[in-house]
């Protein structure tokens, strides 16, 4: 197989592309793959760093309010059109895969106008702009969430959920669980400002009880708070760190998560079977990741606490009515279980397959 995936500008786009590349090259060895991305997004270093051939088109995305630059939007999506179809002409793809983000845009239109199968996948509840654009023009729909289903035509829309989740669960099937009920809590590479503050209000508490908390402040506040940081570093139960490196390793052996709603975190966490305390973002657009944490409060897998009613006591009483009541824990790591999807690379692949020429 040939394929060409598109997909850029944050980590959300990019890991579950690559998450289903790898599943595609242990399927099909031979297959040939190009990455088309931006130079300016986190694709132009993460792509090559994994190994595979980076081409570029020049694109920006496009302001939601009336602005000067949406008329050099338009200007450079057709240019990335055109640079796309060559780029296809010389690679001849059997498909073209989206995964989001606005570089996806003029690439996925360029391989629907030279008839070239397509397919997107959407991973969050609540779609973006470009794949809303992409949905009546290409082949197949892939969607990380059920309720993103309502917002594409049913006939080409098929749930697989995020290939992300296959990844970590295949590397965490031979790993064992910590003794101890440990709990994640974890706001991103860059931290979280109300994670933090809660979590130095919780420090008291959390020191006195039962299970273990692995915390990461996040590597731009860490110093900020290193000097009451220091004061814990005799708690057996605690371990506070600027960033957490092998995190799908800590997470399977770790019973329980608490942080951002992101559609890979989350399909991390339910693929492992962990439930979940999120606290959504309150920066990010059309509220999305409220919506993603949603759909699994209401399978019963997790519970959200909004970002601006995050305290110390809070965190630690939502933590503690989970991992100190067995009943209540086993609930919701069913829940969680069968909410996630540990097949998500597989389904997309046979969605490939079926459209690819």
């Amino acid at each position: 197989m040939r394929i060409i995936i598109t997909g850029g500008g944050t980590g959300g786009h990019i890991y579950p592309a690559l998450a289903f590349l790898k599943y595609l090259k242990q399927e099909e060895p031979d297959t040939e793959v190009l990455y088309i991305g931006t130079k300016k997004g986190l694709e132009a270093k993460i792509v090559p760093a994994a190994g595979i051939e980076l081409k570029t088109v020049d694109i920006q995305g496009l302001r939601r309010s009336l602005s000067p630059q949406n008329l050099k939007t338009a200007y450079k999506f057709v240019k990335s059109v055109s640079d796309a179809k060559k780029i296809m002409r010389a690679f001849k793809p059997d498909v073209v895969l989206g995964t989001g983000g606005y570089v996806a845009g003029p690439v996925v239109y360029a391989a629907a106008q030279l008839k070239i199968p397509t397919i997107i996948h959407e991973g969050n509840s609540f779609p973006g702009i470009t794949n809303r654009f992409l949905a009546k023009r290409v082949d197949k729909i892939a969607v990380g969430f059920h309720a993103a289903q309502e917002y594409f035509p049913a006939e080409k829309t098929t749930f697989t959920g995020n290939p992300r989740a296959q990844e970590v669960a295949d590397a965490a099937s031979q790993v064992e669980k910590f003794e101890q009920p440990t709990v994640v809590i974890f706001g991103g590479s860059r931290g979280a400002l109300q994670l933090n503050k809660a979590f130095i209000e919780a420090l008291p508490e959390l020191a006195k009880r039962p299970f273990k908390t692995v915390y990461a402040s996040g590597e731009i506040y860490y110093d900020d708070y290193k000097a009451i940081f220091e004061q814990y570093k005799a708690a057996a139960n605690l371990d506070i760190r600027p960033y957490i490196n092998n995190m799908t390793e800590l997470l399977s052996k770790s019973h329980l998560f608490l942080g951002r709603s992101g559609s890979t975190t989350i399909a991390e966490v339910t693929a492992l079977g962990l439930p979940a305390i999120y606290v959504p973002s309150p920066n990010v657009t059309a509220d999305q990741q409220t919506k993603n944490a949603q759909e699994y409060v209401d399978q019963g897998a997790a519970q959200i606490i909004p970002d601006g009613e995050l305290t110390g006591e809070r965190l630690v009483e939502a933590i503690s009515a989970i991992l100190e009541d067995n009943e209540s824990y086993q609930k919701m790591q069913a829940a969680s279980r069968k909410a996630g999807v540990p097949d998500a690379s597989e389904r997309l692949y046979q969605l490939v397959k079926e459209i690819s020429r």
